[in-house]
């Protein structure tokens, strides 16, 4: 060929471009960071929800209006509940996981709906790590595995004891498959290689009713639930399910303590708000649900209910997160466990 066709290179002006570029990117990320910044600092400047994947009045329900009720004068705004129920928390944790990342919409979860779930549900519409920012976890709470005074058990070694003599005979309720009360139960039964048959309810109310009447003769249910019914002698509370005894039952053991080391297990609260939303709110929010948490007569109340205050940082709720998804997904998984 006598000559190249193609266009020449201007290499200045390529050089130049590519400047004007980069420049022109880093702007817009400084202006967007400014902006970011702005928006945090007039936060809130309107009413700020929390979504709660409970029914109203129900137990799961008192602890974010709680919350609500501290944050509004604080934040200068309402804040309000919006009840979201169904799908063992599912529904509400999706609305959460769409909703804009401006700091306007937080979440209420449970293990159930950042651990349990996870595993359970195969084409789970949210992800507890990618969809959210971790603000505080606020209570754990351990179940308490209770009985019909029918049954012939005082202990988790006469409960284990009397299962093995007659496995796929005895039955347990549950509030549903993957529950706070399902995924311990199957815990237990794994760690002792006992067989008890899983009779899932459409919550743990008519659940709780039903063993109360002795048409199923165990159950794991909370503090709230059972004490009353554990000192009226109308149930039998012979273990609970959490690393240490409670203060409100000193005398009741735990399951590791009465004969099962290394089980443990606590059903644990926290706030979370959508992914991608400005850390300074993060921050801010997670000062505030700790200094309301921390209040003497908020710990003093759940503490009579059996709830220990946790507090910690973002990091540390993450933490949580991550290892019960490690530990209980092992359980859900080995047991089968699918939800509906």
């Amino acid at each position: 060929m006598k000559g190249d066709l193609r266009t020449p290179i201007d290499r200045s002006r390529s050089t130049t471009l590519t400047l004007v570029s980069t420049r022109v990117i880093a702007l817009a990320l400084v202006v967007t960071g400014m902006a970011a910044i702005c928006n945090a600092q007039d936060y809130p400047a309107k009413p700020v929800r929390i979504v709660s994947p409970f029914v109203p009045g129900g137990f799961g329900d008192l602890l974010p209006r709680a919350i609500a009720a501290g944050l509004t004068e604080p934040l200068g705004q309402q804040v309000i509940v919006e009840n979201r129920p169904g799908g063992s928390t599912i529904i509400g944790m999706q609305v959460a996981a769409k909703s804009p990342p401006d700091g306007y919409t937080l979440v209420f979860a449970t293990v159930t709906s950042l651990a349990t779930n996870v595993s359970a549900f195969r084409n789970l519409p949210y992800d507890p790590v990618r969809d959210f920012a971790p603000i505080a976890l606020c209570y754990t709470t351990p179940l308490y595995l209770a009985v019909h005074p029918s049954l012939p058990v005082r202990s988790v070694k006469q409960l284990i004891a009397l299962a093995k003599a007659h496995p796929g005979q005895l039955n347990y309720a549950s509030g549903g498959v993957g529950s706070a009360q399902h995924v311990p139960m199957e815990m237990l039964k794994s760690m002792t290689g006992i067989n008890i048959v899983h009779v899932p309810y459409k919550g743990l109310t008519p659940a709780f009713n039903d063993v109360v009447a002795g048409e199923v003769p165990i159950i794991m249910p909370g503090l709230v639930s059972v004490l009353p019914y554990h000192q009226a002698g109308r149930l039998r509370i012979i273990a609970t399910t959490g690393a240490t005894r409670t203060s409100v039952t000193p005398d009741i053991p735990t399951i590791a303590q009465a004969g099962v080391p290394g089980y443990e297990f606590d059903s644990w609260t926290g706030f979370l708000a959508p992914t991608g939303t400005p850390a300074a709110i993060v921050s801010q929010v997670h000062a505030e649900i700790a200094r309301i948490s921390g209040l003497p007569d908020i710990r003093e109340r759940l503490t009579t209910l059996g709830f220990d205050v946790v507090g910690g940082t973002s990091e540390a709720f993450s933490a949580v997160i991550k290892d019960n998804n490690a530990r209980l997904g092992k359980v859900i998984r080995e047991a089968g466990i699918k939800g509906e």
